[in-house]
C-alpha cells in the first residue's frame, strides 16, 4: 500500500473507533461514549456483539499486512474489552472508559506512520504477556501442588 491509500484506511479507522468509542455526548457530563458500550448494555450479547464490532479494526489491519506482535496487542485489548465488559454493572463502566477501538486505532495508526517503533513496542508487550502467562501457568500449578501436599499431609 502507498502513503495516500495507508492515509486512507487510518482515517476510516480512526471515524469507525470514534463512532464506536466517542460519538455520543451524555447530557449534563463531560464525557462522551460511543455506541459499543451503549451495546455492552444489553445482558448475554451485548459485549459479544461489541467484540465482534471492534474485531473489524482488528480485520484491517491483519489484511494491510500488520505483524503477528501489532495483531497480537490489538486482540489483547478486545479480549480485555469483552471479558472485562461481561460482568453486569461494574463491566459496563469499565466499558465506558476502556475505548478499545480508539486504542486499536491509534496502534495501527502508529504503525503505518512508524512502522519499525511500532513493531519493536509490540513485540516487547507480546513477549511480557508470554512471560506473565506462563508465570501464571507455573503459579497456578504450584498452588495446586501446595494445596493437594497439605490435604494429603492433614490429620484429618
Amino acid at each position: 500500500m502507498n502513503i495516500a491509500d495507508n492515509q486512507r484506511v487510518k482515517k476510516r479507522l480512526d471515524r469507525l473507533a470514534w463512532y464506536l468509542d466517542n460519538s455520543i455526548r451524555l447530557p449534563g457530563l463531560n464525557v462522551r461514549v460511543g455506541i459499543d458500550p451503549l451495546i455492552g448494555l444489553i445482558p448475554g450479547i451485548g459485549d459479544t456483539i461489541g467484540a465482534i464490532m471492534s474485531s473489524y479494526i482488528l480485520f484491517e489491519a491483519a489484511r494491510i499486512g500488520a505483524p503477528k506482535s501489532i495483531l497480537l496487542k490489538m486482540a489483547f485489548n478486545i479480549a480485555v474489552d469483552a471479558l472485562a465488559g461481561a460482568p453486569p454493572i461494574f463491566g459496563d463502566l469499565f466499558d465506558f472508559g476502556w475505548k478499545t477501538n480508539q486504542k486499536n486505532a491509534r496502534i495501527l495508526g502508529d504503525y503505518l506512520d512508524a512502522p519499525q517503533e511500532t513493531v519493536d513496542s509490540s513485540r516487547l508487550f507480546a513477549w511480557i504477556l508470554f512471560g506473565s502467562l506462563i508465570g501464571l501457568f507455573i503459579f497456578v500449578g504450584l498452588l495446586g501442588y501446595l494445596l493437594i501436599y497439605a490435604l494429603w499431609n492433614s490429620k484429618l
